[in-house]
């Protein structure tokens, strides 16, 4: 899996459903709020500092994007969401660009749900949660940023997110900086790719 993800390039930016790529292979998808450490998440996943913009600027990401890996396999990194400064209009254009992948792509196998571990399951994250796991999607929640607070309240987070999905989700702590939990999530990922274990 590590070889997959080093192997990480861009191909496209998708502002409509029109431009996505043919509906064929295996995509993973990224999705979080604004600010949750997303892009953070990408660029350690990958082992590059600059594939997926960070930004000070919440909402940055306005589009879908995808890197891929290999002839087959794609990352995608969808547009952050609940940020209150966006636009009705553009709200609504990213929701609707969002819902339809998620309920209409047959090519995508998974959907890992980023969150701040210090603010879990706001409303927008239960929303998208939930209509992931209507749909079936493999679901698998990542709580980012876990270096800033100390180990029994991380271990509480998890445990507090896990209870709210009610089994129907995989949970795990996550901190890009100290590379935290990195394995449990590449090994996450190796299953929906269908490739043997997280160094395969």
């Amino acid at each position: 899996m590590r070889r997959l993800l080093d192997a990480a390039v861009y191909r496209i930016s998708v502002h409509n459903r029109a431009q996505l790529p043919p509906d064929e292979g295996i995509e993973v998808a990224v999705s979080g709020r604004s600010n949750a450490g997303k892009s953070s998440l990408i660029n350690k996943l990958c082992r590059q500092n600059a594939l997926a913009r960070t930004s000070r600027t919440p909402g940055r990401t306005r589009q879908l994007v995808f890197f891929q890996l290999d002839e087959t396999r794609h990352l995608v990194d969808l547009p952050g969401y609940g940020y209150a400064a966006v636009s009705g209009d553009l709200k609504r254009h990213w929701q609707g660009l969002i819902q339809g992948y998620l309920e209409k792509r047959a090519a995508l196998a998974g959907l890992v749900i980023v969150m701040d571990i210090r603010h879990p399951l706001k409303d927008t994250d239960r929303q998208l949660a939930e209509f992931a796991l209507h749909r079936g999607l493999p679901l698998h929640a990542v709580l980012t940023k876990a270096d800033k607070i100390g180990h029994g309240k991380r271990m509480e987070a998890v445990r507090a997110v896990r209870q709210a999905f009610g089994g129907r989700a995989s949970v795990q702590a996550f901190s890009a900086t100290k590379g935290l939990g990195l394995d449990e999530l590449e090994s996450v990922m190796a299953a929906w790719y269908g490739v043997g274990g997280a160094n395969g």
